[in-house]
């Protein structure tokens, strides 16, 4: 496995040196698309394993179309991946996807991709006829390498389509029940606060009026008690629990640019955790690095900065746009985390203690939403 990671990773760094470059679709399937085959085992060179330009006619639909990849195992058909340029997006291209999979009945895994972002189908609602939605997508751009480990089981010596589609349907489940949870918790669920409540035995008489008072506190120690599970567990993996998929480690990665600047596998592990901490909205934040401070910027914007950190000091901290000083429900919190203010930074000792503090990190994305507070130019 952390041999097939490190192959990904390094894939995944080709992508952000030379896709700009794949302004054709050929050039991105030499580039970007064959590689990624060629590291699942499905080598391009081999017919048995791979053929181009596959026939997949629909009766009733358009005659003589044909798929860019067919993948095989054991001179069966696996897997179809259709190929588009660099620069295009991918949603709108589903249906033709979609087309190629309902001709081809013996096929129940289809990708399409850009070089970039890989969309993977099944049909876990009717079978031969291809989800609207994709069950897996990795995005090579993203630096979300939690992800790649899911490209382990699309290799030709560990291909089994009834096993991708049994993780498709592990996969739909968790979200489902990952946003039932959430709503639940961060909301004003009443039923799961009152259901909290009961366990305490207050001896009190469960009013509406007395749940809704209770419902902050319940959310915020429900919140507390998450992120010290999460802890505890990137703690586990850090202490060289490898065995699992979920926490191989980082590496630190030079700027090419500029060999000043250098992120850090802990700065890397610091922006998934933000990204974990803002769920849905986790493709709006991106990373920047400098020779100062590592940074998190909403949209890209350099003056629109989540926070910055300084981990190459001897007391690692972290600097959020608001001053959390002047927030007291922000500073209550940071208190109740068992963190603490030094030079007007929050002290940070592990990237871990962010998940301490997730709602500091969430006033922080909508203050950095929030146009009015840009309305003026503010030193970035």
């Amino acid at each position: 496995m952390d041999e097939f990671i490190k192959k990904v990773i390094h894939h995944a760094q080709h992508v952000k040196k030379v896709g700009h470059l794949c302004t054709t679709e050929e050039t991105t399937k030499q580039a970007l698309i064959l590689p990624v085959l060629d590291i699942l085992g499905f080598s391009p060179y081999d017919p048995t394993r791979v053929r181009a330009e596959h026939k997949a006619d629909f009766k009733g639909a358009k005659s003589g179309e044909k798929v860019d990849y067919a993948l095989f195992c054991q001179n069966k058909l696996v897997m179809l991946i259709e190929a588009k340029n660099y620069i295009q997006t991918l949603p709108k291209h589903d249906a033709q996807l979609a087309r190629y999979f309902n001709s081809s009945v013996d096929v129940s895994v289809a990708a399409i991709t850009n070089g970039r972002e890989w969309r993977f189908f099944t049909d876990l609602n009717n079978k031969n006829v291809m989800d609207d939605e994709p069950f897996l997508i990795v995005d090579f751009s993203t630096n979300h390498e939690s992800s790649y480990q899911h490209l382990y089981f699309f290799q030709h010596d560990q291909f089994q389509p009834e096993k991708l589609r049994a993780l498709a349907e592990e996969g739909r489940y968790l979200a489902l029940f990952q946003k039932i949870v959430s709503k639940n918790i961060t909301g004003n669920n009443l039923d799961y606060v009152r259901f909290i409540v009961q366990q305490a035995n207050l001896q009190r008489q469960l009013t509406s009026k007395l749940l809704e008072s209770l419902a902050p506190i319940v959310k915020q120690a429900t919140e507390t008690v998450l992120a010290d599970m999460a802890i505890i567990g990137f703690m586990r993996n850090a202490q060289g629990d490898r065995k699992t998929l979920v926490g191989f480690p980082h590496e630190d990665e030079v700027n090419p640019n500029n060999s000043k600047i250098i992120t850090t596998a802990i700065e890397k592990k610091l922006f998934e955790l933000t990204q974990t901490i803002l769920a849905d909205c986790a493709n709006d934040v991106v990373m920047k690095d400098t020779e100062s401070y590592f940074a998190v910027l909403y949209q890209g914007k350099v003056n629109r900065w989540l926070y910055r950190y300084y981990g190459d000091r001897k007391t690692p901290s972290i600097q959020f746009i608001i001053e959390i000083e002047n927030v007291p429900t922000l500073f209550s919190e940071l208190i109740k985390a068992g963190l603490t203010i030094q030079n007007g930074n929050v002290v940070l000792p592990t990237p871990d203690d962010i998940l301490r503090i997730p709602q500091i990190i969430k006033d922080c994305y909508d203050y950095c939403q929030n146009d009015e507070n840009f309305s003026k130019s503010r030193v970035g």
